[in-house]
């Protein structure tokens, strides 16, 4: 049986920072364990083919929520990645921290060390953003974090609009206030997709203390008593196991991480004992605590064709390819949302509790994102600190069994009027006179659709994920925290979860950027401990 000193299982936006950085020591040797296999299809690394990807099973787990009230029995797609990367290999490519005062509030929760003075080391430790060059941005790291390739007149019109409704321009979200609109910065390098993998895995695979495997499915933790020893996974359906001398880490993110824990007996154990499961720990909190964003988009015909509409089929889709090709630019190097916005819906709030995508594209079908065959435009919000709370929990003894999850999206009241509020706003802006030249009419929700009863009907009718679960392992010292603030798994030693389930509370934007700072500090509290 292999031994190594470290076991991570997932190689996703954490697992691919613990492997790098715990091999950084040539004496310490380590197993990085991925479920999916390698990052080789040609649309992982055009940006744009994240379309592609968010439907693919050959890259993504493609889960799926369980039907619920608050969103009339949909069953929302909850895309995961199940390759090389993770999720950051499929995902929009977005680069968001977040708001200084979510990790503020981790540690007034009573999680040292997790402050923004405390985090901020780490984001600039892991970046490489040349075009920013302030106290908030690093240099040298392994993520390139870039601008758009290029600004669009009509989405400046957008920017200009919502300067007209009085929401202030910013062109660094992250960096000394997230408040106002400007264009996303992404993880791309020269138009291609710039995840973990590329970053942090691809550099250091020539290292002879670290081994990958990839189609190597986990099935539990091996335990002795109350310690982690180890990992049982299989490899095309035949069983193996791997030996810990130090710690295992579970990368597995905020649907699997808890899956792995249940299957190895740590969890509830009612739920534990429903499915056949022996109980070795009992840890009331795994699986609980489940926090997403939840989006509705809306859409406007455009005047003039200056959309992604157009420009992604036939003749024009040639030119695009060409760009893309030699220049790096183009349609093709589009991420999930082009302009920003963060803003407050209620003057008493200190910092902004909403979140637009906006995109000089519309979608017929926007989980599928199939483009209308006329020019269009979309802007969507999502409520950035949602209060409903969901859960994920195993459906069987059987780790190929995918987890049952209940998000529970818009079942809290500030949640559904927080949303109905962005809803009105993205109306305001884009009914704006800057915006005279290119807005025709709006197609969705559509001019009937104007009360808040209404648009919040809208909302549950056709809202979905933006990709963001966290919190189902979270950090804490309560009776339902699952890791303490050192990301070690309560009342078992040798055994830690690393990635966006031990968020306490979801963080004020996208999660990637804030899943790579948790692996970069992690990574440096393990080597503190180990000496």
């Amino acid at each position: 049986m292999a031994e190594y000193d470290y076991i991570v299982v997932g190689a996703g936006s954490a697992g691919c920072v613990m492997a790098n950085r715990l091999s950084e020591d040539p004496n310490t040797s380590v197993l990085l364990l991925e479920a999916g296999g390698k990052d080789d299809n040609i649309w992982i690394h055009i940006p744009v083919g994240y379309i592609k990807t968010m439907s693919d099973p050959g890259v993504n787990w493609l889960f799926k929520t369980e039907p619920e009230e608050y969103t009339y029995n949909r069953e929302i797609p909850v895309p995961r990645g199940k390759v090389i990367g993770g999720s950051s290999s499929i995902n929009g490519m977005l680069y968001v921290r977040g708001q200084a005062r979510d990790y503020d509030d981790w540690a007034q929760l009573g999680n040292r060390g997790w402050s923004f003075e405390d985090v901020l080391p780490y984001f600039k430790k892991s970046e490489n953003n040349t075009s920013m060059g302030t106290e908030y941005h690093g240099v040298g790291g392994p993520l390139q974090v870039e601008d758009m390739s290029e600004t669009y007149p009509i989405l400046d019109a957008f920017i200009d609009a919502a300067e007209e409704q009085g929401y202030p321009k910013n062109n660094d979200y992250n960096g000394a206030s997230q408040e106002g609109f400007g264009y996303y910065q992404v993880t791309q390098k020269g138009g291609r997709r710039y995840s973990v993998s590329r970053a942090f895995l691809d550099p250091v695979r020539g290292r002879d203390n670290l081994k990958v495997e990839t189609d190597a499915f986990a099935r539990k933790v091996i335990l002795e008593g109350k310690k982690a020893v180890g990992i049982e996974y299989d490899v095309h359906g035949f069983p193996r196991e791997a030996r810990a001398r130090k710690e295992v880490v579970l990368c597995a993110g905020a649907i699997q991480s808890p899956q792995i824990l249940e299957l190895s007996g740590i969890g509830q154990p009612e739920l534990l004992r429903e499915h056949g499961i022996e109980v070795t720990h009992e840890l009331p909190g795994v699986g609980e605590n489940h926090q997403d964003h939840y989006i509705s988009r809306m859409a406007w015909k455009v005047k003039q064709p200056v959309t992604l509409n157009e420009r992604t089929r036939g003749i024009p889709l040639l030119v695009e390819g060409m760009k893309l090709l030699f220049q790096g630019k183009g349609a093709l190097t589009m991420p999930a949302g082009i302009a920003h916005g963060f803003v407050k819906t209620r003057p008493e709030l200190e910092t902004p509790d909403v979140q637009y995508h906006c995109a000089h594209a519309s979608f017929s079908d926007p989980h599928k994102r199939i483009l209308h065959d006329f020019p269009g435009m979309s802007l969507g919000p999502c409520q950035l600190r949602p209060e409903s709370r969901g859960t994920v929990h195993i459906t069987s003894d059987h780790h190929r069994d995918a987890p049952r999850i209940k998000p529970n999206f818009l079942k809290e009241e500030l949640d559904r009027e927080t949303h109905v509020a962005g809803l009105k706003i993205a109306r305001t802006i884009l009914d704006s006179p800057a915006l005279d030249p290119y807005r025709d009419v709006e197609i969705v929700p559509g001019p009937d659709c104007k009360t808040d009863d209404e648009l919040l009907d809208h909302a549950r009718r056709v809202g979905g994920t933006v990709f963001h679960p966290v919190g189902t392992c979270k950090m804490g010292n309560d009776p339902m925290a699952v890791v303490d603030d050192r990301l070690r798994v309560s009342g078992i030693g040798g055994l830690r979860v690393v990635d966006a389930s031990i968020m306490p509370r979801l963080v004020s934007g996208n999660t990637n950027a804030p899943v790579i700072m948790i692996a970069e500090k992690a990574a440096d509290m393990m080597k503190e401990d180990a000496r």
